[in-house]
């Protein structure tokens, strides 16, 4: 009996154990699933993932070989022949082993600002025989509460990538030898300021001798850009370096591109074309351009009045029932014009702008300095002829003025978009990294003991009656670019929280994205295209990259000038516009197309070349047909061609591709406007539909059809 019991124990403690083992073993096996299958789990995360944005189409698709399809969306054929060509076109030595030293490199600013910098110090570190340390960006160093884990430039671009796709162009090393490392640290190495667009002589006489002499100089670039944008003819082979670094160098973090891609895959998925809008207005831009007043009721008062008519049901889904009130009673003076008068003030304070404090911005607007507001835009492109189902995706970053300020924009289309309504929020909180927690940094109530305290001794602490205690004391937070901010009590900004820090260099992280998807954009629109500075901005360098990268791709260069004239000739009934209003808004953006391109040809290439890099970094490839063709009479291709002033022949191995013939050319830019398949409604809307999928149709406007443009598109 006591035989049986002691093997019943030992047979409970085997299976007790065997079990334990199991246990053990389920354990590991999903640790390892975890570890190693986390893409295969956020691919299914986003499968299923429910996002904010639902598309609403109408029922039927325009075809794609229809005349208006290609109006609205095909290629531009005068600009077909253009080809990316960024390698050299002549003899090109390898970089020396011998350097004559060091360049070290702090670049302060915002995106487009960090992406110029990066392409200047590269042609610099070239043109002086240096070898280049990759460049600190100064937006994302451990001190800002990022992740530890990347470290400056690799939070925003692939190390390795840099350094390969450069290696026949200039040395490039991680870091600088331990011998120079601890002199930078205690400050024993030469620093430049540099100026921006400085001219390549003043490297070679001013940085080049003191880099000889004590073998590494540190520059501080914090313009967005330190080379001017125009070199002179026998240093154009730095032009073709700039390009290769701009577009093919510079290639985002991995997890970073795919999250890009991911978007793309998203907003391609319905099958259908989009727009991408970059709005342009930042309180920096907006400051320095003194275009506070764009805020201001009194501007666009009438335009709401219209729009809410149309798109009341919007209103109410976007607005809370205060934003409502705001918009249409709203205070003379709203709270962001006062935001901006205040960053003016800052601004001509530190020398940035040099004219006065108060300036008039309808005069600003009239001159086409001011940006075209989300409305405007969304105007421009229902009266062109796109359809209230187009997607709009808005990049560019945070818009100042918040989503009140692209509320009329979704009014005049359904699916507005960016990036937060086609990912999740653990998409982009993993691009961030393992991040330290900073809730101890925000104030928090006194425990409750100390309270209690308090209150003993105001049960004790004398004869009543007596005042009441005086509050706790709280320190002022300021919240600068949201849309409750408001006017900081002194001449200076606030200094920025922690929290501010790291949201800034998440921002490049978005500008990464959004970057990203509005280069491969079926078309383009800039709101603006000046940053806080007077410089080129965001919108500016995404212009550049698809004219390099496909140049017959539709990018918009809308006068800011003439469009805001042809606003202000039907400001009373904006949305019941006439036939020859929406004629001559069509013949002016389908002009924009070439005529804005060469506009920034002469005009804006000299303030960057990463927007305008033809015709240094293009070659062409002209169908032989046309030239036979047109061997006696230039063509209007040609003449655009030496306009833009391109004139180099690609080489033979690009001749292999297929090419349009010239009749299929030209039927694409003799597209007739009079084809009644253009015909459409300027407001025609389906509104929002309910869960049983019932459409609400609004008021229809009357239809009109399109006037054959003159001038020989």
């Amino acid at each position: 009996m006591k035989e049986g019991k002691a093997f019943l124990k030992s047979k409970m403690k085997w299976v007790g154990l065997v079990g334990l083992v199991l246990s053990v073993f389920s354990l590991f096996v999903h640790f390892l699933l975890a570890r190693f299958t986390e893409d295969g789990f956020s691919e299914y995360q986003s499968s299923i993932t429910i996002f904010s944005w639902r598309p609403v189409f109408e029922a039927t698709d325009l075809s794609r070989t229809s005349p208006l399809y290609r109006r609205l969306w095909g290629p531009v054929g005068q600009l077909e022949s253009l080809h990316p060509h960024a390698n050299p076109k002549g003899y090109y030595a390898d970089p020396s082993a011998r350097s004559n030293g060091y360049i070290f490199v702090r670049i302060q600013g915002g995106f487009h600002e960090i992406r110029s910098s990066i392409c200047d110090v590269v042609a610099i570190s070239r043109f002086l025989n240096a070898t280049l340390v990759v460049p600190e960006i100064q937006q994302t160093t451990s001190k800002k509460g990022i992740s530890s884990q990347f470290k400056s430039f690799a939070y925003l671009y692939n190390e390795e990538t840099f350094m390969a796709a450069l290696a026949k162009d200039v040395n490039i090393v991680k870091t600088l030898p331990k011998s120079l490392k601890s002199a930078r640290r205690n400050k024993e190495i030469p620093v430049f300021r540099v100026p921006y667009a400085a001219s390549p002589y003043y490297f070679l006489h001013n940085v080049l001798p003191i880099l000889i002499k004590h073998s590494v100089v540190e520059l501080v670039v914090s313009d967005g850009g330190c080379l001017q944008a125009i070199l002179p003819p026998d240093l154009e082979e730095y032009q073709s370096l700039r390009c290769r670094v701009a577009f093919h160098a510079l290639r985002f973090r991995q997890d970073v591109q795919d999250l890009a891609t991911n978007i793309l895959h998203r907003l391609r998925a319905p099958g259908r074309p989009f727009i991408a809008f970059d709005p342009g207005m930042t309180r920096d831009a907006l400051a320095y351009h003194g275009c506070s007043e764009l805020f201001q009721v009194p501007a666009f008062k009438l335009r709401r009045h219209h729009w809410c008519f149309y798109s009341l049901n919007l209103c109410f889904k976007y607005c809370p029932l205060f934003d409502m009130f705001i918009l249409f009673w709203s205070l003379p003076k709203d709270v962001h014009a006062e935001l901006i008068q205040h960053r003016r003030a800052w601004m001509r304070k530190r020398g940035i702008i040099k004219g006065q404090l108060s300036v008039n911005s309808a005069k600003q607007r009239l001159k086409g300095s001011c940006p075209l507001t989300p409305e405007e835009v969304g105007i421009l492109l229902r009266a062109y002829g796109y359809s209230w189902d187009t997607i709009i995706y808005v990049s560019g970053g945070e818009v100042f003025g918040g989503q009140r300020t692209l509320i009329p924009l979704h009014g005049l289309f359904e699916n507005v978009v960016d990036r937060t309504s086609l990912s999740t929020s653990w998409e982009l909180s993993r691009i961030y990294g393992r991040e330290a927690n900073l809730d101890e940094s925000y104030p928090r109530a006194p425990p409750s003991a100390q309270v209690e305290i308090k209150l003993d001794a105001w049960k004790n602490s004398g004869p009543r009656p007596r005042p009441l205690p005086p509050p706790p004391a709280r320190p002022k937070t300021y919240n600068i670019e949201g849309w409750w901010g408001w006017v900081a009590e002194s001449d200076n900004e606030p200094e920025s929280t922690v929290v501010e820090l790291r949201t800034n260099a998440h921002k490049l992280l978005w500008e990464a994205i959004d970057y990203t998807v509005a280069v491969e954009a079926d078309v383009f629109i800039p709101g603006f295209d000046r940053d806080g500075k007077g410089h080129p901005n965001f919108a500016s360098l995404v212009m550049g990259h698809r004219l390099y990268q496909s140049a017959a791709s539709k990018t918009y260069r809308p006068d800011r000038k003439e469009v805001v004239r042809l606003l202000d000739q039907i400001h009373g009934h904006i949305y019941h516009a006439n036939h020859s209003w929406l004629t001559s808004i069509r013949r002016h953006m389908r002009g924009s197309l070439i005529d804005g391109l060469i506009e920034a040809s002469n005009k804006s290439k000299s303030s960057s070349f990463l927007s305008h890099p033809v015709p240094e970094c293009s070659c062409l490839r002209p169908n032989p047909s046309e030239t036979l063709s047109n061997a006696s009479t230039p063509s209007v291709h040609l003449q655009v061609h030496a306009a833009l002033g391109v004139v180099h022949r690609c080489p033979a191995w690009m001749d292999g591709e297929k090419n349009l013939s010239s009749n299929e050319k030209d039927n694409e830019e003799d597209i007739d406007e009079n084809d009644p398949s253009s015909s459409r409604l300027f407001l025609q809307h389906t509104g929002s539909h309910d869960a049983g999928g019932e459409d609400i149709n609004l008021k229809e406007e009357s239809q009109f059809e399109d006037q054959e443009e003159d001038g020989g598109d």
